[in-house]
């Protein structure tokens, strides 16, 4: 058995480390004003150990956790 934790985007793709994705919807950022608007490319991801999150960072938020469900591979 393989202790590999595999994340995938909305479509089902697999995202690995440093993969660019693009969000498809827009997010607001908890303890901020700031949203994320859909269509935004985040590149050079970090998976983290939750197979549902990972970790990235934008533009308007540095050390930003998002959940793969609101991405898909760029």
């Amino acid at each position: 058995m393989s202790d590999e934790i595999i994340v995938r985007d909305s479509n089902g793709t697999q995202l690995k480390d440093g993969d660019s994705v693009t969000l498809i919807k827009d997010l607001k950022v908890k303890g901020t004003s700031e949203t994320i608007k859909r269509g935004t490319v985040v590149k050079n991801i970090r998976l983290t150990d939750d197979t549902d999150t990972f970790e990235c960072n934008t533009k308007q938020v540095k050390g930003l956790v998002l959940r793969a469900e609101f991405v898909k591979k760029a």
